[in-house]
């Protein structure tokens, strides 16, 4: 069985001049190239049409309940209608759920290989898929998560948010600008699960304009992606590239961590300034019943678990060991816990699983993009890639491209984590962040298009804070 996909360097394609005669050639030479990147174009334009597929389901769903509703004789076209409209409407779900698109994908895709090749290599393939990551994220958002940590974590913001009284524009600040940063630590996965749980019951729960909402996210999104460049083991562009190129926690924090807190203060004053009226306009959240303590020993628990789990991130059995005894620990101190949400981690994994399985037929012409680009070319081409592939797709495949100047290294890395925010592709943890908020904004969700507009201007100020200050 033939390597598959093939290597770069088998193209022989060096000598060539030009991108465009270089991509043709690896088309000539491989045609199921071609097929695999318009099965990746149809998986992308499928993720902005997730909204028209939630409103369809939704349109079923009300026509269902008005039909199970009427007096109608229940005659067997009438069950036949019925039994129509509830498979539209719970297959129009499936496809109206973004974590489940580049999934859905993967069937059309292994079927080409095992059409153009064959069966054996298209198993081959899969076994051979590194899914180190989406259990990672699957696992670490599970943790981050629970009561435990969601106590521990709002405690300690509301020590940052009490030194402006507590005001629903003190905790949209803090949780924007400490949040994301935090991610450098506990993981930008973990970040961002309880900035979102938090930005819920803090924020969203007020009923701001939908401008603001998106604002918000889009705020979110980018600064998420760059708060993790203070270390090198927390952000998975970063973690792709650190060890290859030799990016250690001085290189990270002096050449990116200041440049990324400047970025995010400077993006969040700005939208603060724009929307400052409504935020101070917002009601003061109800007096709720303040929540039972939990443990000291059980929070601390939680923290050895999380920190164990951030430590072994490159070593799938270790995680899952240490996945199963957490559950049995949840178990044993379940008067403390809360019922373990799953379905919103289990799909995020299986959301970059699938982009994992496609990004890797798609480095036939990802790799010559970037290495025939100067470095703010390569930044701004790095920012834009990112938008439509994961970031730690691109710096994985840019830490494969030979002779790369220190440069073009920098300029991969901040392109990739700038342009994590422009949509839910993007960066690993924004599926995450999208599971948790989508409840706010209306029966079809979140609107890509929306959403980008949203984390444009973020992603231009902070792309600028790398690039002037770096």
């Amino acid at each position: 069985m033939s390597v598959f996909p093939p290597p770069l360097e088998s193209y022989g394609d060096a000598a060539l001049a030009g991108i465009g005669a270089k991509l043709a050639h690896r088309i000539a030479a491989e045609p199921f190239n071609l097929v695999a990147s318009l099965i990746f174009l149809a998986a992308i334009v499928h993720t902005f049409l997730v909204a028209k597929f939630r409103h369809v389901a939704h349109a079923a769903e009300h026509e269902l309940a008005a039909l199970e509703a009427s007096d109608g004789e229940r005659n067997e076209d009438r069950l036949r209608q019925l039994d129509r409209l509830r498979f539209r409407a719970t297959a129009f779900h499936f496809l109206g759920e973004v974590e489940a698109v580049f999934g859905i994908w993967l069937i059309p895709l292994f079927l080409a290989i095992a059409v153009m090749k064959n069966f054996s290599t298209a198993v081959h393939y899969l076994d051979g898929v590194n899914y180190t990551e989406p259990i990672f994220v699957t696992v670490i958002m599970a943790m981050a998560a629970t009561r435990p940590i969601f106590v521990f974590a709002e405690s300690c913001l509301a020590r940052v948010a009490a030194l402006g009284r507590g005001t629903p524009t003190a905790w949209w600040f803090t949780i924007l600008t400490v949040g994301p940063l935090l991610g450098s630590f506990i993981t930008e996965p973990a970040a961002m699960t309880l900035c979102a749980l938090l930005l819920g019951e803090r924020f969203y729960a007020l009923q701001p304009s939908m401008k603001l909402r998106y604002a918000t996210l889009g705020l979110l999104f980018v600064n998420i992606s760059v708060g993790g460049t203070l270390t090198h083991f927390a952000a998975p562009p970063v973690v792709m590239v650190a060890s290859k190129w030799g990016y250690g926690l001085s290189h990270m924090l002096l050449n990116f961590g200041l440049e990324a807190v400047a970025g995010i203060l400077i993006a969040n004053i700005s939208y603060w300034l724009v929307f400052r009226r409504e935020l101070a306009a917002l009601p003061a959240p109800a007096e709720s019943e303040p929540s039972r303590s939990v443990p000291l020993g059980i929070t601390a628990a939680h923290l050895l678990f999380l920190a164990w789990t951030v430590l072994n991130a490159h070593h799938p059995s270790l995680i899952v060991i240490s996945a199963l005894f957490f559950i049995a620990y949840l178990a044993a101190t379940q008067p403390h816990q809360e019922k373990l949400a799953l379905r919103g981690p289990l799909l995020v994994g299986f959301f970059l699983a699938g982009l994992v399985v496609h990004g890797g037929c798609q480095s036939w012409w990802i790799a010559p993009v970037l290495s025939s680009l100067d470095p703010l070319p390569l930044m701004l081409g790095s920012t834009v890639l990112t938008a439509f592939n994961d970031n730690a797709a691109i710096t994985y495949l840019a830490s494969l491209v030979p002779g790369f100047s220190d440069a073009a290294k920098h300029a991969v890395l901040v392109g990739a984590v700038t342009g994590g925010g422009l949509t839910v592709i993007a960066n690993a943890p924004n599926p995450a962040g999208q599971s948790i908020l989508q409840r706010y904004f209306g029966e079809d969700g979140i609107s890509p298009g929306k959403l980008f507009l949203a984390a444009l201007a973020p992603t231009v100020i902070v792309g600028a804070a790398f690039m002037l200050l770096g």
